[in-house]
This record gives C-alpha cells, structure tokens and sequence, in this order.
C-alpha cells in the first residue's frame, strides 16, 4: 500500500493533547457528536481559510472520556497552503480551539512518516485511588476510585505474566478482520506519595479496549478477589471473561507514541500493515502462563 504524499503538498505532523471528558472520542463521527478529530479539522479549516477539509491520521484512536498527553497525527497539506501558515499556525490554532485541546507543535514530518504506521510503541497511564475517603476532587476527572485496598505487589506479580507477544483476544473487543495480536512491553504498578496507583502501559500497538480490560483484571488482583495467575490464565484461554471488567475510561491517558529514527520511517510504515500471526509452538512448548 503506496502512503505517497500527493504532489504539491506536504505532510505536517501535529503533537497534541486533550482532556477527554467532553469528547465522543477521537474520530470524527458522522451523527454530529463532538470529537477531538472535528475539532481539530475544523480549527484548521476555518484558521487557514481553506474551503476543503483536511483528514488528520492518528497514531492510535481514543476512546469516549480517554485523555491524551502525548498524542501524535499528521495531516497533509497543499505545499503553498502550509508556507503561508506555517509560522502562525499554532498561534491561529490557540485561538480557535476550545481550552480542552492544545495542539502543541506543527512541523513539516520527515519522509517516510505516518502518524499510525510509523509508531513502534505507545505508552498509556491508568490512575486509580484506594483511598477509603474517595478521589480528590480536583484529579475526578483524570483518577478511578476503587474501593476495596490494593495490593502493588500482587498486582505487578500478576502484570509480569502478560509480558510479550500474545494473541490478546480476551482482553480485546473484536473488530472484523483485526488482529489481536500485540507485544506487551511494559506493564506495572507504582504507588506515589498521595496513595494514587499508577498503571503503565507501553506496547507496540493496543487492540480495542485492551488497556482497560487489562487494568480491570489487575485490580480484581489487587483487591484479592483473584490470585496473581489468574489474568495469565484469561489470555491462554483466547476468549472474553465476563469476570473481566473494562474499566471506566476516565483514568485513561495516552501519554506518549515512540518513533524509530527518521531512515526507519518508511520501513516500519510498511511492516505496520502486515497481518500479524504467532509463531508456531511445538507439543511441548510451553504456555504463556
């Protein structure tokens, strides 16, 4: 699949970040609900006075309620359309978004970029509290509370199973024709000072839900409701556990996309669009868990 950037026009990549408690997720919806994509081509449109609208790609979709720190998009604009706004563009932008979005930097992406297909990871946070008296009501917004104590180090034991390349279709709402397929680099637990957990999460690409499901089935641990073994023991079995729950999305960031060195782009765009399987496992190979 040729990502040739049309002739006459260039592709810009966009840092971003939002609040995402106001938006209807990140892709532009067609019943008119608000979404961080609208916003952001709308915000383009009328700042560059262009007539056409021009689709932003995302390095990887939020869901309704879910933030964003660190995300990354590009568009592609007309060469003479980007080198008359180049230099004002962020400015224009600030004033033309709502306060619940920023887009932070506006460059001209190396060859071979793509927003999406580029990235080799992507590193999310989940905040929770066990503090009995709630959350603070300042951090509502951005902090799950759960209500039962929780336990880092059974939950970081439990997290240590998931480790590596999976079929990650029980902790995944499945899409038609999508793989499930991911490589789990990072998942753990700390505990600050203020008593909030924080969960980070950093593969090469996350399937629906996945983040969610996955932090759901470690506070089950935390709590004691479920041994440490027990999320290794839903991803061999392949399917959804309705003891699993896909938690709220509120404490959800997306906090950063990583990116190979500018020669790798090109590359690592094509190899993103390969359908991926595991490998084969002998009789007696062993099993994740």
């Amino acid at each position: 699949m040729s990502d040739d950037v049309r002739p006459g026009f260039v592709r810009v990549r966009l840092d971003l970040s939002y609040d995402g408690r106001e938006f209807s997720g990140w892709a532009r919806q067609t019943r008119g609900q608000r979404t961080v994509q609208g916003e952001i081509e709308d915000a383009i449109r009328t700042v560059t006075r262009s007539q056409d609208t021009y689709e932003l790609t995302v390095a990887g979709r939020t869901d309704a309620g879910v933030h964003a720190r660190g995300q990354v998009a590009h568009v592609d604009l007309p060469r003479e359309l980007w080198d008359g706004q180049r230099d004002k563009l962020l400015r224009r932008l600030a004033g033309r978004l709502s306060h619940d979005v920023r887009v932070w930097k506006a460059e001209e992406a190396p060859a071979g970029f793509n927003a999406r297909f580029s990235a080799i990871w992507r590193r999310y946070a989940y905040r929770v509290t066990d503090h009995p008296a709630g959350v603070d009501p300042l951090l509502r917004g951005h902090v799950l509370w759960h209500d039962w104590p929780l336990d880092v180090d059974a939950m970081n034991a439990a997290a240590e199973r998931l480790l590596g390349e999976h079929d990650f279709a029980a902790y995944c709402k499945k899409r038609e024709g999508a793989t499930t397929i991911r490589t789990l680099r990072e998942l753990r637990w700390e505990r600050d000072t203020a008593g909030i957990l924080t969960a980070t999460v950093k593969a090469d690409a996350f399937c629906h839900n996945m983040v969610r499901s996955l932090v759901g089935a470690l506070l089950f641990v935390g709590d004691g409701h479920r041994p440490a073994d027990w999320p290794a023991k839903v991803l061999a079995a392949g399917v959804r556990d309705s003891a699993v729950h896909v938690v709220r999305p509120h404490g959800l960031t997306l906090e950063e996309v990583g990116y190979p060195a500018d020669e790798l782009l090109a590359a690592r765009n094509l190899e993103a669009r390969n359908r991926r399987t595991l490998p084969a496992r002998g009789a007696g190979a062993a099993g994740c868990c």
